[in-house]
């Protein structure tokens, strides 16, 4: 019998087979292993000795993985990709470059114009492609027109209207750090060498923890599209994916430095646990501000604080309560839909107490910036007017304030908002939160 010759070898990363298997996890501590000597021949040394002994194991036992410690073989279970094994299309118009699904790859027209796109969209749009289990393929196209590999997802998800490859994407984006990254960006690796091959891109779904290590990756990669914790940057190649951030990306959020979101400025929710009895951060704050905004002035007589209070709670309670929930769905305690809601100005306002009664401090309620505009009619229109009258700008009025807006409205507001110093877009004529604060405080 012929002594066998053994060398290294890469498994193959779609390869479910025991031995495909264990080579991938050996392979995967052996590139743990530190080189504190800076990469001694002992060191390497050491690591070909260790990936010999694997393959001298799978070829004497016929095939099967041979374990150099005892105890029984543990049975393999669903096997995790950790190299991309993508080889990808180049550019091309939707559908390919006859407009036809299943179109073979080629050169695109002009690229569109680059689309405006909120994260969450962003984020939407891969989840597509996730619960429809699109299978990878770097000729076809899914009925969306978008190439089934990795770069025609992250141009499917950033809506670009074109299928782009690892080579153009970053045309489309800014170059940002790993302190950066928000949902919705992109880890790019692009290969010169083997560019059509060896490159890779993901979408940044967010951080699986704490630590940074590890990330939510939205990818296209066989053998259909999945969302997976990945190692930052990835599997392989760590070190030369880098972060970039669509260009078209709207409510662009400032980092701190950190890495995380500037709180008091995030458009993403950041999780039911900064909110509560006991909190105390700048997420708290935040809220207390929006909530105001919407009509909740009556709750904070002394403004948003970054400490919960029962304030926060109800004013949180009584915003829930005006979108029509109800029970478990309006406890007080936002929510990424509550937040979402606060965040994009949608939704309805706090309704104010019933008759106008003051709220706490003597405040009354601020029904919303909506109440406030021609046609409209609210009997908080009428408290407006009375209480403008009462502080002596009520000569706009021939015939007294009603519950209808007017321009007679308009002017008395301008008049009071001038009086307080404002010019320009502060003094427009129309109540916001701190004009309303003032009439009533």
């Amino acid at each position: 019998m012929p002594v066998p010759v053994f060398q290294e070898y890469e498994p193959a990363g779609d390869c479910a087979c025991p031995g495909c298997a264990q080579r991938r996890r050996t392979l995967a501590r052996a590139r743990a292993i530190p080189l504190r000597d800076g990469g001694h021949p002992a060191a390497r040394g050491a690591r070909r000795a260790l990936v010999l002994a694997t393959a001298a194991g799978v070829v004497l036992s016929g095939g099967g993985v041979a374990l150099a410690t005892a105890g029984p073989v543990p049975t393999p279970g669903p096997v995790g990709q950790d190299a991309p094994g993508t080889p990808q299309g180049g550019r091309a118009p939707l559908h390919g470059p006859k407009g036809k699904p299943g179109g073979v790859p080629g050169a695109p027209g002009a690229p569109a114009a680059v689309k405006r796109i909120d994260r969450a969209t962003i984020i939407n749009r891969a989840k597509l492609w996730l619960d429809a289990e699109v299978p990878y393929s770097m000729s076809e196209y899914w009925t969306d027109g978008y190439r089934q590999d990795c770069s025609g997802y992250v141009s499917m998800a950033w809506n670009l209207g074109s299928n782009e490859w690892t080579g153009s994407l970053d045309t489309f984006a800014t170059k940002i750090t790993k302190a950066e990254l928000l949902p919705g960006d992109m880890l790019l690796f692009h290969n010169p060498s083997d560019p059509t091959n060896g490159s890779h891109v993901v979408i940044f779904g967010g951080w699986a923890d704490e630590t940074r290590t590890h990330y939510i990756a939205y990818e296209q990669t066989r053998p259909n599209t999945r969302k997976l914790a990945t190692p930052y940057g990835y599997w392989t190649n760590a070190t030369k994916y880098l972060p970039y951030r669509f260009n078209g990306v709207t409510g662009i959020v400032p980092d701190d430095p950190a890495g995380g979101a500037k709180p008091g400025t995030s458009t993403v929710f950041p999780g039911a646990a900064k909110f509560g009895p006991g909190t105390n951060n700048e997420y708290v704050k935040q809220l207390g501000k929006m909530l105001i905004d919407r009509g909740g002035l009556r709750f904070y007589p002394k403004g948003a604080h970054a400490k919960w209070s029962d304030a926060d709670k109800l004013a949180t309670q009584a915003f829930q309560q005006a979108q029509g929930w109800t029970g478990a769905e309006a406890d007080g305690i936002p929510g990424a839909h509550t937040w979402r809601l606060l965040v994009e100005k949608t939704g309805n306002d706090i309704r104010p107490t019933a008759g106008g009664a003051a709220g706490p401090g003597g405040v009354r309620a601020y029904p919303g910036a909506a109440v406030f505009r021609p046609g409209a009619s609210h009997a908080a229109i009428t408290a407006l007017g009375r209480r403008l009258a009462q502080k002596g700008f009520g000569k706009y009025y021939t015939s007294g304030p009603d519950s209808r807006w007017s321009e007679a409205d308009r002017r008395a507001v301008e008049a009071f908002q001038r009086a307080q110093g404002w010019r320009g877009a502060e003094a427009d004529g129309y109540p916001g939160p701190e004009t309303w604060r003032r009439l009533f405080a």
